[in-house]
């Protein structure tokens, strides 16, 4: 008897994570790959924009940094109301907003205007990627996080995959009545997020409870399994919302995601521009294509890596192997002008970053639970996310004294090492310290 019940149980839990990987994480996917091309075309439209406004490098960087400050400032509440008012209500809200902003920073015509056009746009997506994390520990437990958390990010690199190739024919085909390619460019990619945030709003549920997909005995099999997971952290490390944001092992996630982050984000933002720069003779669509081959590998390493994660529970050695790994190829990447070893290198960066973020959005929810969650995953994400300030302006900051943008791309190697060194200072188990 007690083997048919299990037998039973085990159906339906199989029967239930297969139903949620169906039905939430692609439209996660979709949503995730909405954002992150308003976050990052404005990398290729430096192609163009950049000579018809006069930027320097130096303003450029600060101008794909000041998005990260609005964000930083409004994490922490976004990730708190999401919480209380509901995921449904609350990311339908953030699309929608970003959506308009985002197009609406078409009409700049001055690096002040572009400044605060992009600051506005990191306060309305503020929220958005940590309120995923957090509304995804609603559905699956810690076992299933890594691989969950990586395909909702695989939108990362399939955001450059198809972005990039659009973004570089935007650019070089469209100037309808007469206005610049870099203003239609963002545009038609920020008006999406828009229906996105209306398709949230009519199709997203919030919680378990109110999932029509499911039936009612694989509701109440959802609710009960995360309900017994939250229970058994909240009895073991039981860190209120408040002490969170005091909590020594939130900040140290928060160091590692920000050093991972300087890398990331200079990848992303001058990527287009370090291809351009290895070879005069690409155009912009040649430059959007390839781009694609760096992603593609960061894409199946992303899948690969946060997969045996979960199998074998391991996290520490997931994230800092890869972290070097990209550290090594971005230290080789500043001293070498060829433009095939160069697309070598970028995807050995790719490798490497792409494949963190599995693993290491898998350790709050370790000890974290509630509103808990939401504040520390908030916390945790924006503190990483200052790394998408200071990482690119520190690589055009650099290219401005020096005419080159090798210095930059040392400093972020430097940074990648000193994630991997900061995970490996994590005990094998995230609670074994006491907050």
């Amino acid at each position: 008897m007690d083997n048919g019940v299990a037998i039973a149980a085990a159906a339906i839990e199989t029967r239930t994570i297969q139903k949620l990987r169906i039905r939430i994480i692609p439209f996660l996917f979709l949503l995730y790959i909405v954002a992150y091309l308003d976050r990052i075309n404005i990398g290729f439209a430096a192609l163009t924009m950049n000579q018809e406004l006069a930027l320097t490098s130096q303003q450029f960087g600060f101008l794909v940094g000041v998005f990260f400050v609005g964000y930083f400032l409004f994490e922490i509440p976004s990730n708190l109301l999401l919480h209380k008012i509901g995921a449904r209500i609350w990311i339908a809200r953030i699309l929608g907003s970003w959506g308009i902003i985002a197009a609406l920073t078409s009409a700049a015509h001055t690096a002040s205007q572009l400044y605060l056009a992009r600051f506005l746009l990191g306060v309305m997506e503020a929220g958005f990627f940590p309120g995923i994390v957090l509304y995804l520990t609603y559905w699956f437990r810690q076992r299933q996080q890594a691989q969950t958390i990586a395909l909702f990010m695989a939108g990362l690199p399939i955001t450059s995959i198809l972005g990039g190739p659009i973004s570089g024919v935007i650019l070089d085909h469209v100037h309808w009545i007469g206005i610049s390619s870099w203003r239609w460019l963002l545009i038609l990619e920020g008006m999406p997020a828009v229906g996105c945030g209306v398709l949230t709003y009519l199709f997203l549920p919030s919680r378990p409870a109110e999932a029509n997909f499911l039936a009612r005995e694989e509701k109440d099999w959802i609710i009960t399994a995360v309900q017994l997971e939250d229970e058994q952290k909240q009895k073991k490390y039981h860190v209120s919302a408040l002490r969170t944001l005091a909590n020594g092992r939130v900040w140290h996630l928060g160091a590692i995601g920000f050093t991972m982050a300087n890398g990331l984000y200079a990848m992303s933002f001058w990527m287009p521009q370090l291809i351009r720069s290895s070879s005069v003779l690409y155009s912009n669509t040649t430059v959007g294509v390839l781009v694609i081959i760096p992603h593609l590998i960061g894409l199946g390493a992303m899948i690969l890596v946060s997969r045996s994660s979960d199998q074998k529970l391991e996290r520490r050695f997931h994230i800092a192997i890869p972290a070097f790994i990209g550290g090594i190829a971005l230290l080789l990447l500043a001293r070498t002008s060829s433009p095939v070893l160069s697309i070598v290198l970028l995807s050995l960066v790719s490798l490497g970053i792409y494949s963190f973020y599995g693993p290491f959005f898998s350790f709050p929810s370790q000890f974290l639970t509630g509103f808990s969650a939401a504040s520390g995953i908030a916390l945790i994400n924006s503190v990483a996310n200052l790394g998408g300030f200071v990482g690119p302006y520190a690589i055009g900051a650099i290219n401005a004294r020096t005419g080159s943008l090798h210095g930059g791309l040392t400093a972020m190697s430097v940074s990648l090492f000193v994630s991997a060194t900061l995970v490996l200072l994590l005990p094998k188990e995230a609670g074994s310290v006491a907050p």
